[in-house]
């Protein structure tokens, strides 16, 4: 599929793949697209940056490769390793037939240092040409990793390019279309996030949660949806060490179905807080008459109509 020419066909791309969008979002998706520039989306632990990526991979039809950042993750991880068991083995292999000689040995470091033995990792295979279009670069959760791999990341992302010592510099044929998250447990320098189109992805408000969870819930109700929003949405309001995500109220969601819950009552909720919850201070502060209070709260804000 060509990018979407307009930013209505942003969100019609993204609600094919499930993923309901504001109109702000899908703005700032247009454009990087329109302007190749890297995305920087931040925002609270699932409230649905990742899944963007995978959506727009989905709905383009572009190969999507994803790095996963974690602490101590550094530029060589990130771009490729060799493959040193099978280099080891040619080792091996030329030394049982007797080749000592010094071009022999020259042949054999030019050998186990080829694309042969080079195991590619996110951002060197992002570089790679596909027949498919530029693939969906998907940086996850970058504020995970440190000051120096920032710093390769900026350079990798104004060039788009790479250096391995042995090969030479890769250049991208055609620059990759980059999406990278933060769940700002830190801040992130100023110098990458100005490479980049920024947004703050935040916890939808009543109407769009509904919609959303009719497209990746739809067997749920719509009374029970409605309950199950309208709890969630609440729950975000009290004193908690982490508040439920859009992927929370979704798994919350499945797991009523599951049990076939038709309506909310503190019972149900108390047997299925872990759904939502993911900390035993916070499940322990909806116990006892706190999970009716907020469920009593979450029905009376609901239209009476609905």
């Amino acid at each position: 599929m060509t990018e979407p020419m307009s930013i209505d066909t942003v969100q019609t791309l993204l609600e094919g793949q499930g993923y309901v969008s504001d109109r702000a979002l899908a703005t700032v998706v247009f454009l990087s697209l329109k302007l190749g520039r890297p995305l920087f989306l931040e925002g609270e632990a699932g409230v649905g940056k990742t899944e963007i990526a995978k959506a727009l991979a989905a709905g383009l039809d572009r190969k999507l490769i994803r790095l996963q950042c974690y602490e101590g993750l550094d530029a060589s991880s990130a771009v490729y390793e060799w493959n040193f068991a099978a280099q080891m083995v040619a080792i091996r292999a030329t030394e049982a037939t007797g080749h000592a000689a010094d071009n022999s040995r020259k042949a054999l470091t030019a050998e186990l240092f080829s694309e042969e033995f080079l195991i590619e990792r996110p951002l060197l295979e992002a570089m790679r040409p596909d027949e498919r279009g530029a693939p969906i670069l998907l940086i996850d959760e970058l504020d995970r990793t440190d000051a120096p791999f920032e710093a390769f990341l900026l350079e990798a992302l104004s060039d788009f390019q790479v250096t391995i010592p042995e090969l030479g510099t890769i250049k991208a044929p055609e620059p990759p279309i980059v999406v990278l998250t933060s769940n700002r447990t830190r801040e992130v320098h100023d110098a990458l996030k100005r490479r980049c189109l920024y947004h703050w992805v935040d916890y939808p408000d009543f109407d769009r949660e509904i919609e959303i969870l009719a497209a990746r819930a739809p067997h749920a109700s719509e009374a029970l949806s409605r309950e199950v929003v309208a709890f969630v949405q609440q729950l975000r309001t009290e004193d908690l060490f982490k508040k439920p995500g859009v992927a929370e109220t979704i798994d919350w969601a499945k797991c009523l179905l599951a049990l076939d819950v038709i309506n909310l009552s503190p019972e149900v909720i108390s047997d299925t807080l872990g759904a939502i919850l993911k900390y035993q201070d916070d499940i322990f502060k909806l116990q006892g008459s706190e999970a009716k209070r907020i469920l009593d709260q979450a029905k009376a804000s609901l239209d009476p109509a609905g």
